[in-house]
């Protein structure tokens, strides 16, 4: 037996390629009739370099590559020969070619204002900001109100009691009584008279006579509003020399006398000179109340008298 060759059925015949080898063909191995993977009768059947394109089909299959068009269409850049454009026939329309706007939306148009959208951003996130800082300033206001605190106004419980200058300015609002002091009730022996110049009274009229102890002007005051502290005024007249009277309010006379000086030394005797002005503070009730000066003993009481007022204390 020859080495190598076993016979017929042996290992070697079972060898699907050894036809390929000259031991098998020598031995008579034929290829599968069915044809397979690198049979004659495969479909990928083996070529000699350089006879197959890459790409490619058989011209039986009539189809052009992947990305190619069919050789009997032509390619895109190659025009078809049985193409004719419209504009070329007779009576064919004009192709119009028309520009693109420079401000279109094309790669050559501007981009996005990014300028402009700062802007905004910024503003959206100012007027943010603002919103919030208002809402704090409302929430700090509601929680002063809510403990009856805000800013310096005293609450109606705190002004259960009026305040001095309260009672003041109602004072103010009155309006406060006046008189000549012609019409005063006069005690006995006193009179009017208009002998001296520069009275301020109507018809430049006076009270005269208040020289002598007992003598007396009273006033009946009505229409006081409010119960409290009154400014009495009293135009006199002095001839040079200082006088002084007892202050008797609703029967009740005041340890401190009305002061009447002879204010800016004028001279001695001369009445049209000394007419002067003087004050004293009087407690008055609500309604009517009496005013009296008198010549009472220790008084200087040589004065002539000529307009009596109430007004508010000054502070």
């Amino acid at each position: 037996m020859t080495p190598g060759n076993n016979g017929a059925s042996t290992p070697e015949d079972d060898d699907p390629f050894g036809y390929l080898y000259a031991d098998g063909q020598a031995n008579g191995a034929q290829p599968p009739s069915g044809g397979g993977y690198g049979y004659p009768n495969s479909v990928n059947r083996v070529r000699a370099v350089g006879t197959r394109q890459y790409g490619q089909q058989p011209q039986s299959a009539q189809t052009a590559p992947y990305g190619q068009v069919p050789q009997q269409q032509g390619s895109y850049s190659q025009p078809n020969a049985h193409y004719a454009a419209p504009e070329t026939l007779p009576g064919g329309a004009q192709t119009a070619h028309h520009a693109t706007p420079a401000g279109g939306g094309g790669r050559g148009g501007r981009g996005p204002n990014t300028k402009g959208l700062l802007i905004g951003a910024i503003a959206v996130v100012a007027a943010v900001v603002i919103g919030i800082g208002v809402a704090m300033l409302g929430g700090d206001k509601d929680k002063d109100d809510a403990s009856g605190k805000t800013g310096t106004t005293p609450t109606q419980s705190e002004e259960s009691e009026p305040s001095p200058s309260a009672s003041k300015a109602g004072a103010a609002e009155q309006d406060l009584p006046k008189t000549d002091a012609k019409a005063l009730r006069l005690s006995p022996g006193m009179t009017t008279a208009s002998e001296f110049k520069g009275a301020k009274a109507d018809g430049g009229v006076y009270v005269t006579g208040f020289n002598q102890v007992g003598a007396k002007v009273t006033w009946t005051v009505d229409g006081i509003e409010k119960a409290g502290s009154y400014q009495l005024n009293v135009d006199y007249g002095v001839p040079g020399t200082d006088a002084n009277a007892t202050v008797v309010v609703n029967g009740k006379a005041q340890t401190r006398p009305l002061d009447m000086q002879n204010f800016g030394n004028t001279p001695k005797g001369d009445w049209e000179q000394g007419w002067k002005n003087t004050w004293a503070i009087v407690n008055l009730n609500k309604g009517t109340n009496t005013i009296e000066l008198a010549c009472n003993e220790g008084n200087k009481c040589d004065a002539v008298f000529d307009r009596f007022s109430l007004t508010v204390p000054k502070d």
